[in-house]
């Protein structure tokens, strides 16, 4: 490819653009996410995770150039369709909204709609679209591909599957900002180990330790990043906060990519912190916790359950918010406890963007080839007994509150859910 510049990345390099990739990347939609952090709040955990959404954008369609040139080079792609796969990647997350996934329980709430939804809007409508259009593009292609949903199957699957660039991007990116070392993946070992069997990507036997790491990898991170108390106390925080001052600063009301680029951390923080002289109950807490958030005055984590798999319709009761409000009401009536500031966080609300259950490791195709040469598919877990053992992870429930009243809402909990449940535990 004709690669006019580079931008040095800490996490892969030198990432090289093109001619088209440069006039994408300066547009104001790109630009925006330099203003828009890759983990929210996780940064009052750990200090170093101030990386944006900037950034994981170019790593991702860095490695999306990686993988793409490989299917190239097997001939399965030709430098077109490269272009385009780099293209996608760097547009995959141009859609998300202030303090990124957190933001997501707001735009499902109110609009019904997902990061996915806007990044697909903003190429087709905003300055994105022109670009395209002036490099010969379809911004209709390129919004399809960019969330793994042109038909070209596992052209889809470099952009959104359980290999896909996007989580190899953010594992090795998130881990190494926050100073964790859960995201240590060869993911180059990956990359080029992957193929094309029935259309579909499956990754060489061969490769097995480097795939088991990064399925480790992925759980790791979720119980030490992005499910971590804290970081989700700061998150739950952000979500109620940008709940309640809704209506006021109009943060789903959006009808043009205008009105909705303006939206991110700054803005929105900013937004909520000039509520501080309202009288309306809502406006009081969405203040107060925005205030609270930027002086770490974090809830805590009062309560916490971990639910194995075999309790996955007690996990999808605690799932629906309608179910969560009853159970903060009768916890705050037992408690004596404001229910404004009581919140129940589960990892199936869309605020977490990975937990265990949402992509299972079973599901990876892996493939032996044998000596005449064809390709036998199997599943990631036929071949691994980590994997195998993995596939029964659990769930985490958990209520926040004020640190103050954190001894009363235990005891309430504790009541209201009569001990120790069936196949649960207290994690302490």
């Amino acid at each position: 490819m004709n690669f006019v510049g580079e931008i040095r990345d800490p996490v892969h390099g030198y990432i090289y653009f093109t001619e088209l990739e440069k006039k994408l990347i300066d547009t104001p939609p790109v630009q925006r996410l330099h203003r828009i952090h890759q983990l929210a709040g996780a940064s009052l955990t750990y200090p170093g995770a101030e990386h944006s959404r900037f950034s994981h954008s170019l790593g991702s369609m860095h490695l999306a150039g990686r993988m793409a040139s490989r299917f190239q080079s097997l001939g399965y792609l030709n430098e077109d369709d490269c272009q385009k796969a780099r293209v996608a990647g760097l547009l995959h997350d141009v859609g998300h909204g202030p303090f990124s996934h957190n933001y997501e329980d707001i735009l499902n709430k109110y609009r019904n709609l997902t990061h996915e939804d806007l990044a697909q809007w903003l190429i087709r409508e905003s300055e994105i679209k022109d670009v395209l259009n002036e490099h010969g593009y379809s911004p209709d292609e390129i919004s399809k591909l960019s969330v793994g949903k042109l038909g070209k199957t596992f052209l889809d699957q470099v952009i959104a599957s359980q290999m896909d660039v996007d989580i190899m991007d953010y594992l090795v990116r998130d881990s190494y900002f926050a100073g964790v070392e859960y995201g240590r993946v060869d993911i180059h070992r990956l990359i080029d180990s992957v193929d094309v069997v029935d259309n579909s990507l499956a990754m060489d036997v061969t490769a097995l330790y480097a795939l088991e790491a990064f399925v480790i990898a992925r759980y790791e991170s979720f119980k030490a990043l992005y499910f971590h108390r804290s970081v989700r106390a700061a998150g739950v925080m952000l979500i109620r906060a940008m709940d309640f001052a809704n209506d006021r600063i109009g943060l789903t009301s959006f009808k043009s990519p205008e009105d909705y680029l303006c939206l991110d951390d700054w803005s929105v923080l900013h937004s909520i912190l000039s509520l501080k002289d309202e009288k309306a109950r809502k406006l009081k807490v969405a203040y107060d916790l925005a205030h609270s958030f930027c002086d770490r005055k974090l809830l805590k984590c009062a309560y916490e359950i971990i639910i194995h798999h075999r309790d996955a319709f007690f996990t999808s009761l605690f799932a629906k918010e309608e179910i969560r409000q009853q159970i903060v009401k009768e916890i705050s009536q037992k408690a004596g406890v404001d229910p404004d500031y009581l919140i129940i966080d589960v990892p199936t609300v869309p605020s977490v963007p990975y937990y265990p259950a949402q992509r299972h490791p079973a599901d990876i195709p892996v493939f032996q080839t044998l000596p005449d040469g064809s390709k036998q598919v199997g599943r990631l877990s036929q071949f691994s007994h980590i994997i195998d053992t993995l596939i029964g992870y659990m769930d985490v429930i958990r209520v926040y509150s004020p640190a103050e009243v954190r001894d009363k809402v235990r005891d309430a909990v504790s009541q209201i859910f009569g001990g120790e449940l069936p196949a649960t535990r207290i994690s302490f």
